[in-house]
């Protein structure tokens, strides 16, 4: 599939992250107002290393280190992170080598995993762990300024997604209007538990927002239960805690696109085009099934026109790495609506084995039908073709 710009493609990853963790030290310290500085993040060291944090938050994870959060590579305990540490990873991290926020690395690192392009998620949770609202619009300001950047290396390669803020309706909305000027290709919108339902009046300003400048609009999974309800449990109960919310994590996505659809948001504007990032696909039919059967039976009253899986086709996308049983349930979901991705450099990632993974969930599948999966439709939803 060749791009408007002439680029080849084969493979597009939908789902891959710049996180905190791997970002230039005094970013935030160096960009932000003067007003702001004293709660910004930081760069500290510490007898286990450097580390992110702020005044009012002791620590924000290490730096150079494993997932959004910034936990310490453990050897043997994660296998997926095993495998990237073979690759080198946290040992250039140590040596202050931050490949997945130096464009040249990065674009090497998706060539090792047979990878044309990518999109870009950033710095999950951040906005949640730093606990100041104010702070946090100034702080997702700063990282969209450097994404511009970032993202200006290898534009044909490297679609960045504009971070905003959920605690700050109003800045969100400034910053849809800011970013859309600056040639990011789509924005996320930072979720978490503690975040207005969707189906909430007050986000109306954003999603006129959001259809007025025409990029689709990311809402990427995140877990159940805030973290601080795992840390005060010790041995296999945290440890038990945490397989909860990793199993059950992508499904709470539900939450997001049904409340988008029963509140009638993809009827008013018909433009309006969402992705889940990371949602997985297995899920999938049953929800969409169960939409359309309570819509039919009790909430006609919603204002829908035609079916919530109607709406689903229309326009949304939904992401994956490594997801078997949802690639038997295509037809169930719309093979349109799917897109793949690596989830670079994440512990739930399969980089840089993705050939191995997408020969293993796919080889069922006729050649189109993967090609649609794992190129086709991210091409076309992001302009690359």
């Amino acid at each position: 599939m060749a791009g408007g710009n002439g680029t080849r493609y084969t493979r597009i990853s939908a789902d891959c992250h710049i996180d905190f963790p791997w970002l230039p030290p005094d970013l935030f310290t160096s960009n932000c107002s003067v007003a702001l500085k004293d709660r910004m993040p930081y760069v500290a060291e510490g007898p286990d290393g450097s580390y992110w944090a702020t005044k009012a938050v002791p620590s924000l994870g290490f730096t150079c280190s494993v997932g959004s959060a910034g936990q310490k590579y453990v050897p043997g305990q994660n296998e997926r992170v095993d495998v990237m540490a073979a690759a080198g990873l946290y040992e250039d991290g140590k040596k202050g080598i931050r490949r997945p926020t130096d464009p040249d690395l990065r674009v090497k690192d998706m060539q090792r995993d047979g990878v044309d392009a990518e999109v870009i998620f950033g710095i999950l949770g951040a906005a949640t762990r730093l606990r100041d609202h104010e702070a946090a619009t100034e702080m997702f300001r700063i990282y969209n300024d450097w994404l511009v950047d970032f993202c200006h290396h290898y534009p044909d390669r490297s679609i960045g997604l504009a971070c905003l803020p959920y605690g700050d309706i109003p800045g969100a909305v400034a910053e849809i209007h800011r970013v859309a000027k600056l040639g990011l290709r789509g924005m996320e919108l930072s979720c978490s538990w503690d975040m207005e339902p969707m189906w909430h009046p007050m986000w109306e300003p954003l999603w006129q927002a959001v259809n007025d400048v025409n990029l689709p609009l990311h809402f990427h999974t995140f877990p159940s239960m805030p973290p601080g309800v795992r840390e005060q449990q010790k041995g296999l109960t945290r440890r038990a805690a945490q397989f909860t919310s990793v199993a059950g994590f992508q499904m709470n996505l539900i939450n997001i696109i049904a409340a988008v659809i029963g509140s009638a948001v993809l009827e008013r504007y018909p433009n309006l085009r969402i992705s889940l990032g990371e949602s997985g696909i297995g899920w999938l039919p049953y929800a969409l099934d169960r939409m359309d059967f309570e819509w039919e039976d009790r909430f006609r009253d919603l204002g829908l026109k035609m079916k919530p899986s109607d709406y689903w086709r229309r326009q949304c996308k939904a992401t994956f790495q490594f997801d078997p049983i949802g690639t038997k349930l295509i037809d169930d979901i719309g093979v349109e609506t799917l897109m793949w991705g690596s989830d670079y450099p994440h512990p739930d990632g399969v980089w840089p084995q993705s050939s191995r993974y997408i020969a293993e969930q796919f080889g069922h599948l006729p050649p189109n039908v993967v090609h649609k999966i794992t190129c086709e439709n991210a091409g076309r939803f992001y302009g690359l073709m």
